[in-house]
Order: C-alpha cells, then sequence, then structure tokens
C-alpha cells in the first residue's frame, strides 16, 4: 500500500462514505458505493467500513481497490 493519498477537498465539515466514494472518483455510480461497501471491499483509516453513512472527516484515509483517496476538508 502506499502512504501517497490523493487530497479530495469536501465542502462541509464532514461526508458521508458513499458520497466519497463518487466525489473522489473512486467508484461510478451510488449503487455500486452501496455494494462495495456491503461487500467489505472499502477501508477507512485501515479498517474494514460496511457503513454506507459512515461520516468522514478531515484526514480521513479510504482505501478501495488498492486505491486511496484522503479527506480534506475547506471548512
Amino acid at each position: 500500500m502506499s502512504d501517497i493519498h490523493e487530497a479530495v477537498p469536501i465542502r462541509d465539515e464532514s461526508i458521508r462514505l458513499g458520497q466519497f466514494l463518487k466525489l473522489a472518483n473512486l467508484i461510478e455510480s451510488g449503487a455500486e458505493a452501496k455494494e462495495v461497501i456491503a461487500d467489505g471491499l472499502v477501508s477507512v483509516n485501515g479498517e474494514v467500513e460496511v457503513r454506507r453513512g459512515r461520516q468522514l472527516r478531515d484526514g480521513d484515509v479510504v482505501e478501495i481497490g488498492g486505491m486511496t483517496a484522503q479527506v480534506s476538508s475547506q471548512a
């Protein structure tokens, strides 16, 4: 796993995991987000996360399929 993460800016203090996956272009659609999360393919800060509504905040790192993105709050 790489230590380099793409920083993805969000508008508010937090964002739901399903929304962030789409925003970061890690998945194509909300339906795909629901699937990959339910299948345990997404991790947040190194731990598998199965809740699509998980609130992410500045600095959280999301990983799926070897790709990583870090939440960057502009608030």
